[in-house]
């Protein structure tokens, strides 16, 4: 039988690529150096599923991957991971600290670890890569003492000491992945969707009168927070998660009324939601 592929952020190493293995470790894994080219293998069928991450619980939304599902991609989210995480400053094995001059990592590595680095490597040049792993690549292959950011597999797989352990500004610092997927997720009675909505117009109470239908019906919402419409200034899409299956008699009803709302609705995916183990 042959195995399910899954694309995902890679290369090998990344912290997406540790959800992803949680996820199903029995699949294939194909990794990708970009968001996009996870979505765009997803859309083509080089893959069958993608999973990218989609918010950090210290630097908030991947403006990316919302920015894919919103305008560039019919794929739906078919399940959210969540996984802590643990940053770690990796060094080849003769380089120590104050010879460190250049240090490499992915922007929201970076950004999450920003008072360690202000505090430690006040003089270092910060280098934005395309993931922690392909900085770790970066470090290992410069030509003047370097550092990144990286996780503590990144470290095994290339041979590079771990100098510092834990160095993210805040703790716990975890990190929503999604699944992509041609559909989404049957229910399961402990769902969550997504959604996004804009308008043509502008004038005071539209939101409101949005929001007013979900609470009518007493539906929460877990999250809700707003995107360049990419069209002007001034110009949003909202974005919205809500508890329940878009195929819920009661959410199928409330998003046809949002839906008379707005001049665009488009349900992002249905899927489990992920719940906190005791």
């Amino acid at each position: 039988m042959a195995r399910k592929k899954i694309a995902y952020l890679g290369p090998p190493g990344t912290f997406t690529e540790e959800a992803t293995l949680k996820y199903d470790e029995k699949a294939q894994l194909l990794p990708f150096l970009s968001i996009s080219a996870v979505v765009a293998a997803v859309d083509t069928g080089i893959a069958e599923e993608g999973v990218v991450p989609i918010e950090n619980s210290l630097e908030g939304s991947v403006t990316e991957t919302l920015d894919l599902l919103i305008h560039d991609s019919g794929l739906l989210i078919r399940q959210e991971l969540v996984l802590p995480i643990e940053h770690h400053l990796l060094t080849k094995p003769d380089v120590e600290a104050p010879e460190v001059n250049v240090i490499f990592s992915h922007p929201q590595a970076l950004a999450q670890c920003r008072r360690f680095l202000e505090r430690c490597f006040p003089k270092a040049q910060a280098v934005a890569a395309l993931s922690t792993a392909a900085a770790v690549e970066q470090m290992m292959s410069s030509s003047t003492p370097a550092a990144a950011i990286g996780t503590q597999r990144a470290a095994v797989l290339h041979g590079a000491r771990i100098l510092a352990r834990d160095i993210q500004d805040r703790s716990p610092n975890v990190t929503r992945f999604v699944v992509l997927a041609p559909q989404d997720h049957t229910a399961t009675n402990r769902d969550k969707t997504s959604i996004c909505f804009s308008f043509d117009d502008d004038h005071p109470g539209l939101l409101c009168s949005v929001l007013e239908v979900f609470a009518q019906q007493n539906i929460n919402l877990a999250k809700i927070e707003s995107r360049p419409s990419k069209e002007g200034l001034g110009r949003y899409i909202f974005l919205v998660d809500l508890e329940g299956h878009r195929q819920d008699q009661l959410i199928s009803q409330v998003l046809d009324r949002v839906r008379t709302r707005t001049s665009m609705l488009k349900v992002l995916g249905s899927y489990p939601r992920h719940e906190e183990k005791a």
